[in-house]
């Protein structure tokens, strides 16, 4: 865990905390209600708060874990925290004036997925804006949107061969990550000191090219080799990943420079303008 983080609302402060096995923020309860509700006492008006939820049968309440945080003191005392998704639900229950920007963007993205949902090209159009907002390259973009079209045809692919849970599809995920770039996945966020950020997000042109050409080449090797098992699909997955792993090797080789970089797409950007 880090701790000591803060989050800074109209200049009022909100205790969190990253934990690092999970890879969630979590945030104080009381402090968010403390500057959404304008209360002069927030730990009553979460405890009042709280009940209600309770007798209203919401499983929020229960979803909401305690960790210790730094108080005024200085001394660490278990607070109640929510993750971000937690917390929005949290919100709606708040009646402030403060609390409607939230739950404007909430109603929002809900009617964004219904649409997607009947016309999944519009979901396409506003992660490409998105991006594009971001100041990510109209050719970076294709790429990525690109990357995504290959991902989707490796789960439907593991999905076709018995692959279910998350847990399965992130011990395959390392497995490919860690054949073509050296180290799995949670390593390569911490080599780019990513916390929530999606990887793929922070993948220049090459390491975004290579980490395609593995799934790419995982999907094709399944469909020959039709795993039965999870094994047999880790085995697979692994032979995946070498084939851009070797590719990554040859690369360096001719180039005399490593692939893998601590840089996003956005950083190697900026910095070629400066030179």
């Amino acid at each position: 865990m880090k701790k000591n983080k803060l989050a800074v609302f109209e200049d009022k402060k909100i205790r969190r905390i990253w934990v690092e096995e999970e890879e969630k923020w979590y945030f104080s309860v009381i402090d968010v209600i403390a500057v959404l509700s304008e209360s002069i006492d927030p730990r009553n008006y979460w405890k009042v708060l709280k009940n209600r939820l309770k007798d209203e049968g919401s499983q929020s309440v229960t979803k909401c874990n305690q960790l210790k945080l730094e108080a005024a003191d200085g001394k660490y005392y278990l607070t109640d925290v929510a993750d971000s998704e937690i917390l929005f639900r949290l919100i709606q229950s708040i009646p402030s004036p403060k609390a409607e920007p939230f739950k404007l963007w909430l109603a929002r993205v809900g009617y964004e997925r219904v649409e997607e949902n009947d016309d999944p090209e519009k979901s396409i159009q506003r992660a490409m804006a998105a991006y594009l907002r971001k100041g990510y390259s109209k050719d970076w973009v294709d790429l990525r949107l690109k990357s995504i079209e290959i991902r989707k045809d490796l789960t439907n692919e593991w999905n076709e061969r018995g692959v279910r849970t998350n847990d399965e599809f992130a011990i395959l995920t390392d497995d490919i990550t860690s054949a073509w770039a050296g180290m799995r996945t949670h390593e390569y966020k911490k080599y780019k000191d990513l916390k929530k950020e999606n990887l793929r997000d922070n993948m220049t042109n090459l390491e975004l090219v290579l980490n395609m050409l593995a799934e790419a080449a995982t999907t094709e090797i399944s469909k020959k080799d039709l795993p039965d098992t999870f094994i047999k699909n880790r085995t697979v997955a692994k032979k995946g990943g070498n084939v851009a792993g070797v590719a990554r090797k040859q690369l360096e080789k001719q180039t005399d420079q490593a692939v893998v970089s601590r840089k996003n797409y956005l950083q190697s950007k900026q910095d070629k303008r400066l030179t």
